[in-house]
């Protein structure tokens, strides 16, 4: 399995019309794996059918990547717009989204973005590599109107031509209500964690009635994620029995499971490897062997709400716990 013809990739069609690949290449290496590594592998990808990137400026590694990008492109592997390149606005930018968008294009070597997300709906800046108890002093909870500032400036992106599409990441449905009222571009995209143990089905299901295609993080429950992310009572989605026993009918490794539960189901997983036989095999998920209807039934089962990526280190000083973050009763915290 040396290439994939892109081709026989589905593309998942967006509310305006736009067109992005089904599955994509994951580009954060966790902590776990070098710049010069996971650019390496994006290189290779693309070379082997990827047409569809996830980036975001607080990876630390788009400088890398775009080297590699600009490499595939002079050689004549791809065109520039068969490719769909995501990037995303981190934390400590929400006041000057524009002036982020223009750095991100310059280390990816770009003219334009496909996507252009705020990455987290919160300005609540953490070091990078911090303890997942690390608080920072000026954090504070989700404000509609300071999003909003936030959100005029990535429409007026749109407007200037620097991003096709733009769009939220780690939304929840409290507060993606109330940006929709004022968007003017309303979100094309919600990037959200979504593996078989973590299924958010009405979060999900807001979103397509909404016409907002989620794209899913984690899709095969982050076995690399930092340890810091890490708790004992995580479920581990490739030894779920539902998935061990279709992985073992296929007769393929319970990843690749996940991810052909996350296309078939109507995400967009963005899995991440730097192993050319794994980023291949989630691709290959994507066009043979599908997954009975009976099946994707039964991985129903495997929904443990098993929340990996909590955003610990976002809280602010009187917030109770990580689940402030998620409005779990619809109710947004203060």
């Amino acid at each position: 399995m040396e290439k994939i013809d892109p081709a026989l990739v589905p593309m998942r069609k967006l509310y305006n019309g736009a067109e992005i690949p089904a599955v994509g290449l994951g580009t954060f290496g966790s902590d776990r794996f070098g710049h010069e590594e996971i650019a390496n592998a994006v290189k290779e990808a693309i070379r082997s059918g990827y047409r569809h990137i996830d980036c975001a400026a607080v990876y630390m590694n788009e400088k890398y990547i775009g080297k590699a990008i600009a490499e595939v492109i002079e050689e004549g592997t791809v065109k520039r717009e068969e490719l769909w390149i995501t990037g995303k606005v981190w934390n400590d930018r929400h006041d000057e989204v524009e002036e982020a968008c223009r750095e991100s294009l310059d280390d990816l070597r770009l003219d334009y973005l496909d996507l252009y997300l705020v990455h987290w709906p919160f300005p609540n800046y953490h070091a990078p590599g911090c303890d997942v108890d690390s608080r920072s002093p000026n954090a504070v909870p989700f404000k509609i109107e300071n999003f909003m500032k936030t959100w005029r400036q990535m429409e007026t992106l749109v407007e200037k031509g620097m991003v096709k599409n733009i769009g939220t990441s780690n939304m929840t449905q409290a507060k993606m209500e109330l940006l929709l009222k004022d968007a003017r571009i309303k979100p094309v995209v919600n990037e959200m964690e979504l593996h078989p143990c973590f299924q958010q089905q009405e979060l999900f299901d807001f979103m397509i009635e909404n016409k907002i295609q989620p794209i899913g993080f984690c899709p095969i429950g982050s076995p690399t994620r930092p340890d810091r992310d890490k708790t004992e009572n995580d479920a581990v989605d490739i030894e779920d029995p539902a998935v061990q026993k279709i992985a073992e009918r296929l007769n393929i490794h319970p990843a690749v499971v996940c991810v052909k539960w996350a296309v078939q189901r109507g995400q967009i997983p963005i899995p991440f490897s730097v192993h050319k036989n794994e980023y291949m095999s989630n691709l290959e998920a994507a066009i043979k062997d599908p997954i009975t209807e009976e099946e994707m039934e039964e991985l129903k089962s495997a929904e443990q709400n098993s929340r990996l990526i909590k955003g610990q280190v976002f809280l602010w000083e009187g917030a109770k716990g990580w689940k402030d973050l998620w409005d779990l009763d619809g109710k947004i915290a203060r």
